[in-house]
């Protein structure tokens, strides 16, 4: 098998993965795949060191998630948060909230529909709030690599991810009463 009919399997086994990780960071499906695709146009130039290696797909994650961490820098002077004009001496800075073990969600979400439900609660997040929480529950960072990711304080990292998840509440708990979750 030639290395290019190598690397079409490859693609066709990981594709879905790079671009669900970019549509979770991005919110937007044209974005998305432009990531997904210079995702894999790097792939193809790592090709000799990636193809025998079983790490392959954590390349590709996190390629992805840094090609998506770098669009939004790039965009950032585009957006001013509210929240990033709130003052340093907030009360509340110092307060640590908990949160159930991300998980816990997860075992919530018994089948494709209601998976659905909550990816498409997730893009319709404020972009702050989304890339935020996509970042904690889905890429593992902790708030402090997010934080040094995304350019923000700790504190701002952690209300976002504290709306985002108010708003998801909020929007899916009907949606899960309904279906008798």
């Amino acid at each position: 098998m030639s290395d290019s009919d190598q690397f079409e399997a490859f693609m066709a086994a990981y594709q879905d993965m790079v671009y669900s990780t970019a549509f979770r960071l991005l919110g937007n499906e044209a974005e998305a795949q432009d990531v997904a695709q210079e995702t894999f146009v790097r792939a193809w130039k790592h090709w000799d060191e990636i193809k025998d290696g079983q790490g392959s797909g954590g390349w590709l994650k996190t390629v992805a998630r840094n090609l998506c961490l770098n669009h939004l820098e790039r965009y950032r002077a585009r957006w001013k948060f509210f929240t990033d004009l709130r003052r340093d001496d907030d009360e509340d800075e110092g307060r640590e909230v908990e949160f159930a073990a991300p998980e816990t969600l997860e075992s919530t979400l018994l089948n494709a529909d209601q998976k659905e439900m909550l990816e498409e609660a997730i893009a319709k997040l404020p972009k702050d709030q989304r890339v935020a929480l996509v970042l904690y529950h889905y890429e593992d960072l902790d708030y402090a690599d997010i934080a040094v990711r995304l350019k923000v304080s700790l504190g701002k990292v952690k209300t976002d991810i504290f709306r985002a998840r108010q708003a998801l509440l909020k929007k899916l708990q009907p949606q899960a009463e309904a279906l008798g979750v």
